[in-house]
């Protein structure tokens, strides 16, 4: 529990003050160095970079389970692409704010689009490109280019392709490590369908995959439809993912959306159906990035540090041996308890440094190692070890069974971060059934469940007296109709208000 502001912990500011804390604990930590000359851009260390790779190692094995392929696509994009993505996205916002079908639109004029977001490249060496490039913001464009020569016949399909890459956009708002940043490290899954029924079933295959996700992370989360307005213009509609953070904010850890067959037309990515017809794909794509990372370092971390989740923990469990000057057979079977857990799948360093054991407590609490087993001369005698969880509880076991106790710790540690996690979601949950008179009556560090029903113009009304956003639709709606909020109409729709990042 955060004890309240004042003199910094170990040189890491309480968790109270968030804002203070999260830039702090995420250096402290040694996950990132943000002194590099580029805002936005930092540099992974070793740990975080580890960490990260231990939750791809995770979207990889999904990956694999539900057979997707791994691409790796060119990191440059020519600008003509980019001028075809503008179009589609204009198009598509117009026909959205006239409401009719896209297909009855037609537009010429030059479109800004997402010029303003990407980093440009005009030159290579001294001679100017005839051809502008950038760097790829997200993957569309380049992946749909190749999608139209790959698929010809309905037995190309489906066509499920994922890569872990870097994108960069420029961000121009306050930047946060892992949060928002300019280099992003990006997950994207792009799939191609038959038919919208092929489509349909790729997002349910996607939501149980973040199901799993958030179960491995141990976070608290909601995922809505975001609202129209909200929705990727090139979507037909978007889902989301939101995780609570501990100051009641939400953060987008991942999105995934239904496109139908409206990029296919852009993209001309047709394929011949079995009667010989010509017909556009139906297509999806899921995203995830860093702020994966993020959301695990700001959700499970407290006052002494970061506490990892075994699943993604760079080490599970730190052995450290104890007056080993005192008995000289310590080290030597410290050294084999490390041997026996990674032997066992468990990932285990020793830390045999000549230091004292609290500073030795003091670097893995920091680091948020689930695990800290410990074994001195009279561990020996008894052929017993201690195990100390980082989020509290110590234990001596019999050292024949090492690997049964230490991944019941593990297992135990994994349990007590859901517990927690599901504790942090229901203290920042609260229904919002009336307007308040005055949007500073209401706690920016909550996100109101509200029955909502309403036009555009009703959910700008609701936001403007909230001073909140609009989450979008619980995929889980009322059993019972109950009032919206803004119209006093019975329905069954319900939604969230919350301040997000």
């Amino acid at each position: 529990m955060a004890k309240g502001h004042g003199s910094a912990k170990r040189g890491i500011p309480p968790k109270d003050d968030f804002n203070a804390w999260y830039p702090a604990i995420v250096e402290i930590a040694d996950l990132v160095d943000k002194r590099y000359p580029i805002k936005g851009m930092d540099v992974w260390k070793p740990y975080g970079w580890s960490a990260m790779g231990n939750i791809d190692s995770i979207v990889r094995n999904e990956m694999s389970m539900s057979d997707h392929d791994e691409y790796n696509f060119p990191l440059l994009v020519p600008h003509e692409l980019l001028e075809k993505e503008n179009k589609l996205v204009q198009r598509l916002k117009m026909a959205r704010e006239k409401g009719v079908d896209p297909s009855e639109l037609r537009l010429d004029e030059e479109v800004e689009g997402f010029e303003k977001e990407v980093y440009w490249v005009r030159h290579a060496g001294e001679h100017k490109l005839d051809v502008p490039m950038f760097l790829r913001p997200t993957s569309e464009t380049p992946m749909y280019t190749m999608f139209s020569l790959w698929i010809r016949s309905h037995a190309d399909l489906p066509l499920k392709t994922f890569q872990i890459v870097n994108t960069f956009r420029y961000e121009t708002k306050q930047t946060r490590s892992f949060i928002r940043v300019r280099e992003i490290h990006f997950f994207e899954a792009h799939t191609a369908h038959a038919d919208q029924s092929g489509a349909d079933a790729q997002i349910d295959e996607d939501s149980g995959i973040v199901k799993r996700l958030l179960h491995e992370l141990c976070l608290p989360a909601i995922i809505c439809k975001r609202p129209v307005w909200d929705t990727f213009p090139g979507a037909w509609y978007t889902n989301a993912v939101d995780a609570i953070m501990p100051n009641g904010r939400t953060l987008q850890i991942a999105s995934y959306h239904h496109y139908r067959d409206q990029w296919a037309k852009a993209f001309d990515i047709t394929y011949e159906d079995s009667d010989g017809n010509q017909q556009h794909c139906h297509q999806t794509t899921f995203g995830m990035s860093e702020r994966l990372l993020g959301a695990v370092v700001g959700v499970h971390g407290d006052d002494a540090g970061l506490i990892m989740p075994p699943s993604i923990a760079p080490i599970q469990a730190v052995v450290m041996p104890v007056a080993s000057h005192l008995d000289e057979a310590v080290e030597p079977e410290a050294r084999q308890i490390v041997q026996r857990l990674k032997a066992a799948g468990i990932r285990a360093r020793l830390d045999d440094r000549d230091m004292r054991p609290g500073a030795k407590h003091y670097d893995w609490e920091i680091k948020g190692v689930p695990i800290r087993v410990e074994i001195g001369p009279r561990d020996l005698s008894n052929g017993t070890f201690v195990s100390t969880m980082r989020t509290g509880g110590k234990e001596s076991y019999p050292l024949i069974d090492l690997e049964l106790y230490v991944r019941k710790g593990l297992d135990d540690v994994s349990a007590e971060l859901r517990s927690r996690s599901s504790a942090l979601l229901e203290s920042k949950m609260r229904v919002l059934d009336a307007l308040p008179d005055d949007p500073k009556v209401l706690d920016d560090g909550i996100v109101y469940e509200v029955a909502f029903d309403g036009n555009d113009a009703d959910a700008e009304r609701l936001e403007k007296s909230t001073n909140l956003t609009l989450l979008g639709d619980d995929l889980h709606p009322y059993d019972e109709e109950v009032p919206c909020i803004a119209t006093g109409k019975m329905t069954t729709r319900r939604q969230y208000l919350a301040r997000m990042y």
